[in-house]
């Protein structure tokens, strides 16, 4: 079932067109990474749906009901900078979103818990780091069970330590069954956290499916050989090679997945190739969004 759908959103501010015929799909149950680089328009999409911005045309579906005004009530989110009370600590700032999203009073005791921040409740706030604010943000968009999260940029200025934390937190929160939106210009942790991914760029969409079919079943073998003319014969004629590229000392080709590089290696033996370099590796989301984006 659609949980959103977006068909023709644009949104201009004078000359500048931040959307421009957005279209895309989020099913339930997705974990959908919103990929793009900085100025993108992902932060103005999330505006959008969220009803903090108002698009210039286009229009957007949740729950695939458009007449339904309490379809905000299903959604938690967190938009750009997580922001709360300071001087107040963990449970009285939960407490705050509870009213605002109108959710019977309730004991914040697993949701702090959940998000690893029950030792720091009776903290203030400025007191957390900056991998902690995200996690209490997190927290906050928990709040009233919704069935729609959306975190934009989450990992966005964190240590190596915080991303770790929130990751893991984010995928515990998909793990639970929850439909997931997540805006980033961070490669790795869409490809690591989502499911599927739309890539936009200067407002527009690349492309959008899942992360999988986005990315290329091809692998990427570098071999190398004091007899590179030799090796580059043989692998002219070796059945799931498809280009190869001459790096000077070493051969870079673009392979079937099923290749067996264990075979390749022993064929060259037995041509008498004798080889000193040989990795495989997938191709990674950044190659393939840079592919993608080099236009």
């Amino acid at each position: 079932m659609p949980i959103l759908q977006t068909h023709n959103l644009t949104k201009t501010y004078g000359n500048i067109t931040a959307l421009d015929n957005l279209d895309f799909v989020v099913e339930q149950g997705q974990i959908m990474g919103l990929l793009g680089p900085n100025g993108s328009g992902k932060t103005t999409t999330l505006g959008i749906i969220l009803g903090v911005l108002r698009q210039s045309s286009g229009e957007f579906t949740w729950f695939d009901n458009p007449g339904d005004p309490t379809h905000r009530l299903r959604i938690g989110s967190i938009l750009e900078t997580p922001n709360f009370f300071p001087y107040l600590d963990a449970d009285r700032n939960l407490d705050i979103v509870r009213q605002i999203k109108q959710v019977e009073k309730q004991s914040f005791d697993d949701l702090l818990d959940f998000v690893k921040l029950k030792k720091r409740r009776t903290s203030k706030f400025s007191t957390y780091s900056l991998g902690m604010k995200q996690r209490l943000a997190i927290a906050a968009t928990l709040i009233g069970d919704p069935d729609v999260v959306i975190f934009d940029e989450p990992t966005n200025g964190l240590d190596p330590e915080g991303i770790a934390e929130v990751r893991d937190t984010l995928k515990k929160v998909a793990s639970q069954g929850k439909t997931v939106i997540m805006a980033s210009h961070m490669l790795d942790e869409v490809e690591k956290i989502c499911s599927h991914v739309t890539i936009i760029k200067k407002g527009k969409k690349l492309v959008s499916g899942p992360v999988g079919a986005i990315l290329s079943d091809d692998i990427t073998i570098e071999i190398g050989s004091p007899d590179l003319h030799s090796l580059q014969q043989l692998l002219s004629t070796y059945p799931g090679i498809n280009t190869i590229r001459d790096c000077h000392s070493y051969l870079e080709c673009s392979a079937e997945a099923s290749l067996d590089i264990s075979q390749l290696n022993t064929a060259a033996v037995s041509n008498g190739i004798a080889i000193n370099r040989l990795i495989a590796r997938k191709k990674s989301l950044e190659q393939e969004f840079l592919q993608i984006t080099q236009n």
